[in-house]
């Protein structure tokens, strides 16, 4: 139950451990562990290099979500567009210094991590534009020029992050993005035009992809068109995920996996390896875990006091569930290959340090839920 409190200066450390949100705290702690095993598999049944980066990187960021946890979430209204703008500028520092890796441009070198600061945006780009809409009076909201900026800022990091290039990370921003505008009130018929907007648009966008994005396109279209190449990753996500069967092959024992049939297994592709060794059932499950954290964090939205706090915890469960949807589609053939990990699950520091800021972020809103912010 969510209890009210007169201030939230009162709120004692106590308290607000008493108040977190323990299903979404138990959900996050399972998924963690299933991944962690899950890793485990990849490195073949021993204690590798994945294994113990991901375990590493999973207790730091967990005790991080916590720390956030326990911060004003006014804290974070506050700093919300300059921390958009300090990505911005990330971005823009990527661009020029970041670390190339296979003709992609995304990575700064941090020693300890290499940050991606797309993924960060995600983040960025909800709170925001949580922000923006927090005092935005209901009668403003469908103005054409009180529109266009929140456009201006969605368009910008896409624009940065294109030029990586990464397409895939650019559409979810833009669509974490537009799912703040819709929840903020934004007319659905201003959604429309866009959409047809974009369709018309479609043929100069393509005009505009790398070789290696139309490739991808056209080998979604017809894998077996090159089944030793391009068409190569899909078909053996296919094969993988069909010979799991209903109860799967075990731990450990997925043939896919381990005979190296299955390339990038431990990122992108960490479902295939999953639904592999535990099936059927085993992918019931864990996307049972996902629909759990998905529905606490808009009940936590829903509980909280603040317009910003709502809007930043149902966009962020927007993003979740698209981040979820793309992954499995992806790797299920039903969209291009786009290169996005899966929440939690899947190896990569970037997506994990963002989703934990979240997460800490809706724990926050939990624990001070009856915050009002000006």
């Amino acid at each position: 139950m969510f209890q009210h409190r007169r201030l939230n200066s009162e709120i004692t450390f106590f308290q607000k451990i008493r108040d977190l949100d323990y299903i979404l705290l138990i959900s996050i702690l399972l998924l963690s562990s299933i991944s962690l095993f899950v890793m485990y598999s990849t490195d073949g049944g021993e204690i590798l290099y994945h294994t113990k980066s991901h375990f590493i990187k999973l207790v730091v960021f967990f005790l991080m979500m916590l720390i956030i946890s326990f911060m004003n979430i006014k804290l974070w209204h506050i700093s919300a567009y300059l921390f958009y703008f300090i990505i911005i500028l990330l971005l823009i520092w990527v661009s020029y210094f970041g670390i190339s890796v296979s003709g992609s441009q995304r990575w700064l070198n941090l020693y300890l991590i290499a940050l991606q600061p797309s993924e960060l945006m995600k983040i960025a780009i909800i709170l925001c534009l949580a922000k923006y809409y927090h005092r935005l009076k209901t009668e403003d909201v469908n103005k054409f020029t009180t529109i266009l900026l929140p456009i201006v800022t969605i368009i910008i990091p896409m624009i940065l992050v294109l030029s990586q290039p990464d397409l895939g990370t650019s559409i979810l921003i833009a669509l974490s993005g537009l799912a703040v505008l819709w929840l903020g009130g934004v007319k659905i018929k201003y959604f429309f035009y866009s959409f047809v907007s974009f369709l018309i648009s479609l043929p100069f966008i393509i005009s505009f992809l790398k070789p290696y994005q139309k490739l991808r396109i056209l080998t979604f279209l017809d894998p077996d068109r090159d089944p030793l190449g391009a068409g190569y990753q899909i078909i053996q996500s296919k094969i993988a995920i069909g010979s799991g069967g209903f109860y799967g092959k075990g731990f450990l024992k997925g043939t896919q996996s381990y005979l190296d049939f299955l390339p990038e297994k431990h990122t992108d592709f960490i479902f295939t390896l999953f639904s592999e060794e535990f099936g059927f059932i085993g992918s019931i499950l864990l996307l049972l875990i996902y629909i759990i954290i998905i529905l606490r964090i808009i009940k936590i939205g829903m509980f909280t006091r603040s317009t910003f706090a709502k809007l930043f915890c149902f966009g962020f469960a927007f993003a979740i569930f698209v981040y979820i949807s793309v992954n499995l589609s992806m790797v299920l053939g039903l969209l291009p290959i786009v290169g996005s990990p899966l929440p939690i699950m899947s190896y990569g520091g970037s997506s994990m340090l963002a989703t934990m800021i979240g997460f800490g972020i809706v724990m926050s809103a939990k624990i001070h839920h009856n915050q009002s912010i000006a």
